[in-house]
Formats: structure tokens, C-alpha cells, sequence
């Protein structure tokens, strides 16, 4: 499966200058010509890209997560993770699916590939993933607690409209889909088992 990049909507020149270089975000600079003809600096965040990745089990279960990180709220939310350097898309994605949940998967659709934000230089890869076998116990990091979350799609539709549920962007497609008749069509389709 080739997968592309989306373009942001606001691209870091070339001409950029990297300021500063942390753990998971870097910041850019660059000199910005104004409509006035003056100039200013310009930033922007860069941070490696992220899979979020929704199983399907046999029996048409969404298979999500009730997570704990440090630091962080508890929340509803999905197996995925960072693409690691060098790391292709589709295999993050199987990566993190195997790490978080054990489980593996003949099949993956890329449902969505974004940047959510224009002021940082990042994508989110959604996928479906079906066809699922339980191959190995979770290999969670050390900063992660999970427990798996299996639901009904209409459960999974009622969740994912809830305010702890973490993946936003899979958030406004079910608000659509419960206006719109049509993608509620479509998104039970999408959704079904193999």
C-alpha cells in the first residue's frame, strides 16, 4: 500500500532554520514577507507523524482502549502511537496494533490521513484494520497502562461523541455520519467485519 503524505497547509520553507531540536517537537523559524512589504518571523512546530489504528474484530466488535499515560487524564481512545524514523506508515501502524492489543491483521484500510493542526508539521493516519488474529500478549511501554475496549458500532458511536475519548478527528466523522444519513450508511460499511 503506497501512502502519501498530505501537504500542510502552511509548508516550512526550505529556507527555515531548525531553533531548537527537543524530545518530541522541534521548532522552525523563517522570515515571512508581509502584504505591507515588511517582514516577520514566522514558527512552526515539527513532531514525528502518528498512526491511530481501529480493529475490527470477527464478530464486528470495535476494538478500542481505555488508557492511563503519565501526566495525562484517563481517556477512550484507539491502539496507535508514533511513526518511528525511517518507519514506514502502514508498518507503524501494524507495530503499534501488535503492541497495544496483540493482535494482527490481514487487512488495513487507510481511512484518513491529516494535518490537524496548520501550525504543526504533523499527520495522523487513520486505519481500519480487519481480518484480526490474537498472535501475543500487549507489549506495553513503560508509560502506558491499557485495557481493551471491545464495542457494538453503535456503542462505539455513542463513545466516540464523548468528551474523554481522545481521537478528535474520528470524533467530527461520527457527528457527521449521525447528520447525515448517507455517511452513516457508508461508516456502517466501512465498519463491518470481513
Amino acid at each position: 500500500m503506497q501512502i502519501s503524505r498530505p501537504r500542510s497547509a502552511q509548508p516550512i520553507p526550505d529556507t527555515a532554520k531548525k531553533v531548537f531540536h527537543g524530545k518530541l517537537f522541534d521548532v522552525y523559524q523563517w522570515e515571512q514577507k508581509l502584504f505591507d512589504g515588511t517582514t516577520a518571523t514566522f514558527e512552526k512546530l515539527k513532531r514525528p507523524d502518528t498512526v491511530v489504528v481501529l480493529p475490527i474484530l470477527d464478530d464486528g466488535k470495535i476494538l478500542l482502549t481505555e488508557q492511563e499515560q503519565p501526566g495525562k487524564e484517563p481517556f477512550l481512545g484507539t491502539a496507535g502511537g508514533r511513526v518511528d524514523e525511517g518507519e514506514e506508515i502502514l508498518e507503524a501502524a501494524k507495530r503499534e496494533l501488535l503492541e497495544e492489543t496483540g493482535y494482527e491483521a490481514s487487512d488495513f484500510f487507510l481511512w484518513e490521513a491529516q494535518h490537524p493542526t496548520p501550525k504543526v508539521d504533523w499527520v495522523i493516519y487513520t486505519f481500519i484494520a480487519k481480518g484480526l488474529k490474537k498472535v501475543a500478549d500487549m507489549n506495553l511501554d513503560g508509560g502506558e497502562k491499557i485495557i481493551l475496549k471491545p464495542m457494538s458500532f453503535y456503542a462505539f458511536i455513542a463513545v466516540a461523541t464523548e468528551t474523554q475519548f481522545e481521537e478528535k478527528g474520528i470524533a467530527v466523522k461520527i457527528y457527521e455520519a449521525r447528520l447525515y444519513p448517507e455517511k452513516m450508511k457508508k461508516l456502517k460499511e466501512l465498519f463491518k467485519p470481513l
